[in-house]
């Protein structure tokens, strides 16, 4: 119990150590009980030399990875089209497959790339869509994401959410008082990952703006917390606020122009709004108890919150108009770190149940107050949701290591995304990015 009250009172990470710069790895443990059969055929390309990217196998990695689809392995492909004059759809009802992706990636004048692609339905020998994506060679993984969301979306109806970006807190232990601690940015799939930001001294509790482009985080640089805002594309940082004790937990409203966050400034732990053009702070809870990581819901007229006010850590909403607080959790002895789904009908949240000795994922359902528990690990920690509301991300442990993981918001698909290098920690899943 220690370890999560402290890891709650932003202390947990003090004691990381972290490898950086690694990207993550996908490991699937497990999928859907009966995914989509697809066939990403390999696309086409008259180069005379190799494409730095295979554009087909990252939307196939893509499509499996989200545990619906089962992408069939190329060798065991008939023929290899890349356009809809050459598809002969009995070879692919032959090896079961509904559906059928070709492409063919062209290099024009200008030197960039497009992608031409066609998606089928094989039952019934129909296009489901064509269309094409272009772009310069360091943004071929992007192109691909972008025909994955597409595919998803076809298939499922619901938008894809492989062209998003992920953030995760790494650190690299040198010695017991030397360690190096990095914010790091990278694609949904955990590859092209980046620092954002270094420092000697814990990074904590990262969020993205709404429009994807500025992420807010706690740093103790200096020797005790602050909270900054750093713009993703050149690196700039303000710094909003350090005063004496507690500046945690930032969370943007769902306009983008205010945070809600944590101080402790005035000798308690509450929550505060901190208008970003004026400046002004606006303290929205007064109670003895430990008020903290406050998450917006979808209006932006409520904040959902962790209170140690009854007694042990549960959520609680309050009504930002009238400061009316209501308990939102009941169930178990443990309830922590909300973060609202998209529809703002439920939340994900830690949970620990009554007599349990693990903090899992849990999916709270607000009209009927049920909690499901998704995950079975033993630390589980700071979920995020993706965008689209399908996956949630998370922190956990994989033997004596802090890795990422990823649960679909049924609980029916899971996988992991280790680091090489060691523990990561902290992530925050993207909003769309356009």
């Amino acid at each position: 119990m220690m370890t999560r009250v402290a890891g709650w009172m932003l202390v947990l990470w003090m004691l990381a150590a972290v490898p950086a710069r690694a990207d993550l790895t996908i490991e699937i443990t497990q999928g859907a009980d009966n995914p989509v059969p697809i066939a990403v055929v390999p696309f086409g390309w008259s180069g005379a030399a190799a494409l730095p990217e295979d554009m087909a196998q990252i939307v196939a990695d893509d499509l499996q990875r989200s545990g619906l689809f089962a992408p069939l392995a190329r060798r065991n492909m008939l023929s290899l089209p890349t356009r809809e004059a050459e598809v002969v759809f009995r070879d692919w009802r032959v090896l079961g497959s509904d559906y059928l992706l070709v492409g063919q990636v062209e290099q024009g004048a200008d030197q960039r790339f497009q992608l031409k692609y066609a998606l089928f339905n094989v039952l019934n020998q129909r296009i489901l869509a064509q269309g094409t994506v272009s772009g310069t060679s360091d943004l071929l993984r992007d192109m691909a994401h972008r025909v994955s969301d597409l595919v998803y979306e076809k298939v499922t109806g619901r938008r894809g959410a492989f062209s998003t970006r992920i953030l995760y807190v790494t650190a690299d232990r040198h010695s017991t008082y030397n360690t190096d601690y990095r914010l790091n940015y990278a694609d949904a799939d955990g590859h092209r990952a980046r620092v954002i930001y270094s420092s000697k001294e814990p990074i904590l509790s990262p969020s993205w703006s709404p429009d994807a482009k500025r992420v807010s985080y706690v740093s103790f640089e200096g020797g005790r917390p602050g909270i900054y805002v750093q713009e993703i594309a050149t690196g700039a940082r303000t710094q909003v606020t350090r005063f004496p004790g507690l500046n945690s937990a930032p969370a943007w409203s769902p306009d983008g122009k205010k945070l809600a966050l944590v101080l402790s400034k005035s000798g308690n732990a509450d929550i505060y709004i901190k208008d970003l053009a004026s400046g002004q702070l606006t303290q929205v809870t007064r109670h003895y108890g430990i008020d903290t990581e406050p998450s917006w819901m979808p209006d932006g007229r409520s904040l959902v919150f962790t209170s140690n006010r009854g007694g042990s850590p549960q959520i609680y909403r309050l009504e930002l108009d009238t400061g009316w607080v209501e308990r939102l959790t009941f169930e178990g002895k443990y309830n922590a770190r909300a973060r609202v789904f998209d529809g703002g009908g439920s939340l994900v949240l830690v949970h620990k149940g009554e007599g349990a000795a693990e903090f899992n994922i849990a999916v709270l359902h607000l009209e009927s107050g049920r909690i499901r528990t998704l995950t079975s690990t033993l630390l589980d920690d700071s979920p995020s949701v993706a965008p689209n509301g399908d996956m949630l991300i998370y922190a956990t442990h994989k033997g004596n290591r802090g890795i990422l993981a990823a649960v679909s918001a049924d609980g029916r698909v899971k996988f992991e995304l280790p680091s090489t290098k060691g523990d990561v920690r902290e992530p925050a899943w993207s909003p769309f990015l356009n």
